[in-house]
């Protein structure tokens, strides 16, 4: 009787399996590759940050494969992480010399290198535009580049820090540099209390909805300050590892897209004579989570009673992987539990009457 009962389960899986490309196949046009990860850069630039795997190809393959389900793109893309060779470790990323498509300040109106507005849905009227349900995308590519082309900016210099001012008059807590070697957070267990690496790490994979959750939560009066942006830049840096026969030379392998927010408060100080810094940093265009991350890191340092200081609840419970995982589990079979718990309240019930 186990046999049969295990033949059948799996037949009926596979069915249940191949009943997916029904689902898939909705439409006799086909979304390649290329179309979603230009198309839809936003979402993949998600995908990529939550898996931790730079690469928009196989973060829009996961996403076609899943019918466009975050936690299941970000699923296949950390397994496919996990069987890659690490063969290198890269230089940390320098984001002084980013090339910067956005850089934005809330704290100062002029800052040293000019607000830079980029591309941000921020200041368009949120109205469904029907047109683009009929637009010609291969005009409007055309349309694109001939402007970008006829009105190319000249080349942004790197950008000083909103940050580095604040410091040389004193006004920001100094931070003195860490020599000790980056928390790797995929190779090892993350403990409590966690390296200030480790939680920017998982703060950078976490769940962007969960942290803005959090963040969100704190804005409101459950967490310690209401921070102000003091600056927001979008841009790219290079990736750079040392060259194998003298590490004091470097090998340029490309840039990547990151977005990185740096936000000042209060600092903890009784006195309140300098401002604090909570940093947050992502792949891709995520702005919010940067904030979002850069609020919760400053919330950590802190400490205190909310759920947005305490480190333990913000790390465990924001990872996606972790929480697709634990609420998909309840759908597997729990029939001996339950009915444990069913005869449980039988008999309380009995005993009652």
């Amino acid at each position: 009787m186990g046999y049969v009962a295990v033949s059948g389960g799996s037949e009926a899986i596979e069915a249940s399996i191949r009943l997916l490309d029904y689902y898939r196949s909705g439409t006799d046009k086909d979304l390649d590759i290329e179309t979603v990860a230009e198309k839809l850069s936003l979402l993949v630039d998600r995908v990529m940050g939550e898996a931790g795997l730079y690469s928009k190809t196989y973060a829009a393959l996961a996403l076609k494969q899943c019918e466009g389900c975050i936690e299941e793109a970000v699923f296949l893309l950390r397994a496919y992480r996990s069987t890659l060779t690490r063969n290198y470790y890269s230089n940390v990323l320098d984001s002084n010399n980013m090339r910067v498509v956005r850089r934005i300040s809330s704290a100062f109106k002029d800052i040293e290198g000019g607000q830079i507005l980029g591309a941000t849905y921020d200041y368009t009227h949120r109205l469904i535009n029907f047109e683009i349900g009929s637009e010609d995308a291969g005009a409007l590519r055309m349309n694109v580049l001939e402007e970008l082309n006829s009105q190319r900016p000249e080349e942004i210099a790197p950008c000083p820090r909103v940050s580095d001012e604040l410091k040389k008059e004193g006004l920001i807590e100094t931070v003195l540099p860490d020599k000790a070697e980056p928390f790797d957070i995929t190779e090892n267990l993350l403990e409590y209390p966690a390296d200030r690496s480790a939680r920017l790490q998982t703060l950078s994979r976490a769940d962007t909805g969960f942290l803005s959750g959090l963040a969100y939560s704190s804005l409101r009066g459950f967490g310690g300050a209401h921070p102000t942006v003091g600056e927001l830049r979008t841009g790219y840096v290079e990736v750079n590892v040392p060259y194998l026969f003298d590490e004091a030379q470097e090998i340029y392998l490309g840039e990547v897209l990151i977005t990185e927010v740096e936000i000042f408060s209060e600092a903890d100080d009784e006195d309140k004579l300098k401002l604090a810094v909570g940093y947050g940093a992502v792949f891709g265009r995520n702005e919010n989570k940067a904030i979002a991350a850069a609020i919760l890191d400053r919330e950590l340092e802190t400490g205190g009673p909310y759920p947005s200081q305490n480190e333990e609840f913000v790390l465990t419970h924001g990872d996606s992987l972790e929480m697709s995982g634990f609420l998909s589990h309840l759908k597997l079979p729990h029939y001996v539990t339950f009915q444990s718990k069913l005869d449980a309240v039988r008999k309380t019930r009995g005993g009652k009457a």
